[in-house]
């Protein structure tokens, strides 16, 4: 015979040997004293017991269908928070969200902080913090050190102390893995629209594949492709998690007031160090060393100057430009509201993660920094959120308008078995699961890619090899015409190219995310840049082996790769081949 060994089975024992003996002696108080401790203990477990099913939902959400899981984790959540304490209830939201309302009107942005229980909506929130989380345990370590920054980093300490050092250090990793990670994209790109897709009516002068609000901060992440404001966005989002204090920096319009971001601003001791998302550069600090903070490129001339290539580009701001800037803070509203503070204050050891923000107190702390001219909730995330509601809304309704829509993103969002497979390999990549876990039986990025890499051959044959097609789940349906299932074979054969390369340019990012450079060298060069197989990765390929090459110190070649015409990133790339010879070559 065994006997249940738990907390609340001991309790509970313990509750029947006293009933047991009361009759012998009056101890009625013992009693009730046992059974509300084995009340309160049945409670903890049950609150363990629903956090632990959120987490854990979070922790496989990508292979989980979205709608039925975020119902799933906001029952737990609710069921979590109804034995919590509530707050003094005061009604009072933070003075700063005032900033919002240009976009959403007051009542509806009260009712949205204030609101208690937890909504599917709210996942979303959740599980960008819970991968963000998880992508910063594995990139903030020193072999994602830019080598530009290595030497002047570990001077730093002793002029601004060892904690400000520290949280730059971090900023610097993250910053780096952004530019390399997140392909640039143009700011705009609604002029690559084709004219015959109907455009859906977007409100605050929106317009579709607009800048920065075209993407969420997920897909963003998700996709590894963005225009300067979503890499500013995704940044911010990983310092935040580190608990590294970051605002996007911007100009403000003596016209009309908007808003125009230029670079990213992290706080550092009493400075603000600026990170430029466009160029994807720290902005050189005076002579061209370390990271340029705010008071030196207001008081500096040389410093916004020298972001220029002689014969090339002009930087488009100069010091002047820069005298004064907003700060905004990248905090949606769930993240200001008194629910996501108590759950931030709930989750503990490794589910610890940032959910909620002070932004009254963080916008007391920037704005008494020379050159910040006020602080500003950032709109983008609202924004952002506005504009996918409305495509989805578009695409419910118009057929062309949702297969442009969804077949671009159809090779990693897709119902198929490549698409699960990449999706997949995209998670355990971000999360730094690279190896496969032999244990757990989980296979890790590397393999989930190489399973994505077909033969060349094999994806030509498709059309003509019914045993290959049998093999892959494919079957010509009744009444379909043999030229139509023709042609959804060479559609078939369009996203399986497109599945392949970019898990090709995804597994060379593993290489060197995984500190192999040379191998990472070898993937870039030899198969993401193979002539035969060219793809939308060739800018941020040629970009990253580079990056790779640098680590060989194999400078001619890095200097040639850097200074590659016709690339988005071109002006940076110059900038970084500068600075390269003057700190490496002199």
């Amino acid at each position: 015979m065994t006997f249940a060994s738990s907390p609340a089975s001991v309790l509970a024992w313990m509750a029947s040997a006293a009933v047991l003996l009361a009759g012998c002696t009056d101890d009625s108080e013992t009693v009730r004293r046992i059974q509300t401790q084995r009340q309160v203990a049945l409670q903890q477990q049950s609150q363990q017991d629903h956090l632990g099913e959120t987490v854990s939902l979070l922790s496989q959400f990508v292979g989980l269908n979205e709608e039925k899981a975020s119902r799933q984790i906001s029952y737990h959540l609710n069921q979590w928070s109804q034995n919590q304490s509530s707050d003094d209830g005061s009604g009072e939201i933070p003075e700063l969200a005032s900033t919002l309302t240009d976009v959403i009107p007051e009542e509806n942005l009260r009712a949205e902080i204030l609101r208690e229980e937890f909504q599917p909506t709210d996942v979303t929130v959740l599980r960008d913090a819970y991968l963000f989380r998880h992508a910063v345990q594995w990139m903030d370590d020193p072999i994602r050190e830019d080598p530009l920054l290595v030497d002047w980093l570990k001077g730093l300490s002793a002029e601004i102390g060892e904690d400000a050092a520290a949280q730059l250090r971090t900023a610097c990793r993250l910053f780096d893995w952004t530019i390399r990670n997140i392909a640039a994209e143009p700011l705009d790109s609604s002029e690559g629209v084709p004219p015959q897709i109907p455009r859906p009516a977007l409100p605050f002068g929106m317009k579709l594949e607009g800048p920065g609000y075209r993407q969420t901060l997920y897909q963003t992440i998700w996709r590894g492709r963005g225009d300067p404001i979503q890499r500013a966005n995704v940044f911010t989002a990983l310092c935040e998690q580190a608990g590294v204090r970051a605002a996007v920096l911007a100009l403000q319009s003596d016209e009309d007031g908007s808003l125009t971001p230029w670079s990213v601003g992290v706080l550092a001791g009493d400075q603000i160090y600026l990170f430029e998302t466009e160029l994807g550069l720290p902005i050189p600090g005076p002579d061209q060393v370390g990271i340029a903070t705010l008071e030196q490129a207001r008081k500096e001339p040389t410093v916004m100057r020298r972001l220029d290539v002689a014969g090339y580009f002009d930087y488009p701001l100069s010091r002047t430009d820069v005298q004064q800037s907003v700060a905004l803070l990248n905090a949606r509203i769930e993240a200001i509201s008194p629910r996501m503070k108590k759950l931030q204050n709930g989750l503990t050891g490794d589910r610890r993660m940032t959910l909620s923000m002070d932004v009254d107190a963080v916008a007391k702390q920037l704005d008494a920094i020379p050159g910040i001219a006020g602080v500003r909730i950032w709109s983008l995330p609202l924004l952002s959120q506005i504009y996918q509601a409305e495509a989805e809304r578009m695409v419910e309704r118009d057929p062309l308008f949702s297969f442009w829509y969804l077949s671009r993103w159809a090779v990693l969002d897709g119902e198929d078995d490549m698409a699960r497979n990449l999706s997949s390999g995209r998670w355990q990549h971000l999360t730094g699961h690279f190896s496969d876990d032999d244990i757990e039986g989980v296979k890790g990025a590397r393999t989930r890619y190489l399973e994505q890499r077909a033969p060349e051959f094999e994806i030509e044959d498709l059309r003509i090899n019914v045993d290959l097609q049998k093999r892959y789940g494919l079957r010509r349906g009744l009444g379909i015409e043999s030229s139509q299932y023709d042609q959804q074979l060479q559609q078939i054969q369009m996203f399986m190219r497109l599945g392949k390369r970019t898990a090709t340019h995804w597994l060379a990012l593993v290489q060197y995310d995984d500190g192999r450079f040379d191998t990472a060298a070898n993937w870039f060069g030899k198969r993401v840049l193979d002539e035969d197989q060219m793809s939308m990765w060739e800018d941020s390929a040629r970009y990253n082996f580079a990056r790779a090459k640098e680590h060989a110190k194999d400078w001619d070649e890095v200097e040639e790769l850097l200074k590659s015409e016709r690339t988005y990133s071109e002006h940076g790339n110059r900038l970084r081949a500068r600075l390269i010879a003057k700190t490496f070559q002199e």
